[in-house]
């Protein structure tokens, strides 16, 4: 099946009337007590987290808008609400920082949220400053989790980010990749590097890394967080365009996204998947995928034809 078309980024200000008509359409929203979410260990520490975590990319570049600001508050309560935990950032994503960190201080959710942000710039000093100046943009004491973002200066990067973990500053260490590049490369850095976490795209149309870095993710022990689950929207919008297979609800499917987050999350090296959003309908579809029952390897395949079918 060839790439999809560009369908568009979805409207933000779209979250003000998702939000009240959310109430409606999932049960954990004004409830005392969340749904059990599916976790995984990170194989270098056994902490668990949920499966599914929150991506910030487009979704929170909003800038100064109180509105806009105020409404990505809401995906994050609900978000938090529903059992979510890890949210991932950069400094590549405009204003994404600052509203994250607006929005954790305004729910008094600093210490709950496990944190993964990036290192983005290629000078070492200058790195230093930058994730400084992340951590404060955050609200935070430390963050969980840095990554080296797109492996840019990832040598000097991680020399650094070694010795912020052994001081106590972060928790853990990683790189990132997208859109399916550079993977000589990042194989060579999990093969010789000790990593936590490693990020990467991963969908059921994108499947590249299913033939060598997520079998090393699984041998090496690096916890695997998939990025572009749903190619940035277009592999979503054009799900949506067809039928749900009536089967799906033998993996307590109701909706797409739903579908498509559980394939990438039931892989056994994958330990999370960050879909981004800016509507509260959308984080609740999404956050569902963590609960019920997750594919086997024959359910895997079974997805698998049915989207090369249509």
């Amino acid at each position: 099946m060839k790439r999809l078309p560009n369908q568009g980024r979805r409207k933000f200000l779209g979250t003000l009337a998702s939000t009240a008509a959310a109430a409606f359409c999932w049960p954990l929203i004004g409830s005392a007590k969340p749904h059990t979410v599916i976790t995984k260990s990170i194989p270098s520490s056994r902490e668990a987290i949920p499966v599914i975590g929150l991506g910030s990319s487009r979704t929170f570049n909003v800038g100064k808008d109180p509105v806009a600001r105020d409404a990505c508050a809401e995906v994050m309560r609900n978000f938090f609400k529903a059992g979510g935990k890890l949210i991932d950032s950069s400094p590549m994503y405009g204003s994404s920082q600052e509203v994250i960190g607006y929005a954790l201080k305004k729910l008094n959710k600093t210490e709950h949220v496990f944190s993964a942000d990036k290192i983005w710039i290629s000078n070492h000093d200058a790195g230093l400053e930058q994730m400084e100046i992340s951590r404060q943009l955050w609200n935070l004491k430390n963050f969980s989790l840095m990554q080296v973002h797109n492996l840019v200066s990832w040598e000097e990067h991680l020399e650094t980010l070694y010795e912020m973990k052994q001081a106590g500053e972060i928790r853990y260490v990683g790189i990132t990749t997208s859109h399916g590049r550079r993977h000589r490369d990042f194989e060579n850095i999990m093969q010789q590097q000790t990593l936590d976490f490693v990020q990467l795209s991963y969908n059921i149309i994108d499947r590249e890394v299913e033939q060598r870095l997520l079998p090393l993710a699984k041998e090496r022990g690096i916890a695997v967080i998939a990025n572009r689950p749903f190619q940035r929207g277009d592999l979503i919008g054009w799900a949506k365009r067809h039928s749900l297979p009536d089967w799906a609800n033998e993996i307590n499917c109701t909706n797409w996204a739903q579908f498509l987050l559980k394939f990438i999350v039931s892989h056994p090296a994958v330990t999370c998947a960050i879909p981004a959003t800016s509507r509260v309908d959308h984080i609740l579809e999404n956050i569902g995928a963590a609960t019920g029952r997750l594919p086997d390897a024959a359910m895997r395949k079974r997805m698998i034809a049915y989207i090369e079918k249509l």
